[in-house]
C-alpha cells in the first residue's frame, strides 16, 4: 500500500512540475497580475488576450512564446511573439512485404502510411511600447 502511494505521489509531482498553467504563471507574476484591471484579469484567467494588454498579461494567459522577433521601422520598435503548434502529417505510399503461399515466396504490394510531426506558427502577437497592438491565430496547414 505504501509503495502504491509513493508511486502515485511521484507521478503527481512529475506531472505537476512539467505542466505550465495559468495558475502557475499567475503565481510567478503575481504582482503584475494584481496590477491588471479587473476586466483584463478575467480574460487572463480564461486564457484570453486583447489589444492593449501588456506582455506580462499575455505571458500569464498564453505562456512563453516559442520565438521572439524584434523589428525597427519608421513607426517604431515592435516585438512579435510567435506560438507554435504541431500536427501529424499523414503520408500514404505503397510498400512491399514477403509473402509465402504454397511453398512459393513472393513480394506483395500493400498500401501503407506514416505520420510525421510538423510544426507551424499557430499564433502571433505584436507588441509596441510593451502593449498588444495586433494579434492573430493561424490555421493548421491542411497538408
Amino acid at each position: 500500500m505504501i509503495r502504491i502511494s509513493a508511486v502515485v505521489l511521484v507521478a503527481f509531482l512529475v506531472q505537476g512540475c512539467a505542466t505550465s498553467t495559468i495558475v502557475n504563471r499567475r503565481q510567478e507574476k503575481l504582482a503584475a497580475y494584481n496590477a491588471l484591471p479587473a476586466a483584463q484579469r478575467e480574460l487572463v484567467d480564461h486564457g484570453q488576450i486583447q489589444v492593449g494588454m501588456g506582455q506580462d498579461a499575455v505571458y500569464i494567459a498564453w505562456g512563453p512564446p516559442e520565438q521572439v522577433l524584434e523589428e525597427e521601422t519608421q513607426e517604431g520598435h515592435t516585438v512579435t511573439w510567435l506560438y507554435h503548434g504541431q500536427w501529424m502529417q499523414e503520408s500514404q505510399y505503397w510498400n512491399y512485404r514477403e509473402v509465402s503461399r504454397g511453398g512459393t515466396v513472393f513480394m506483395e504490394r500493400y498500401p501503407d502510411r506514416e505520420y510525421d510531426p510538423r510544426d507551424y506558427v499557430r499564433a502571433e502577437i505584436i507588441f509596441a511600447g510593451g502593449k498588444v497592438v495586433r494579434w492573430r491565430t493561424l490555421p493548421r496547414p491542411t497538408s
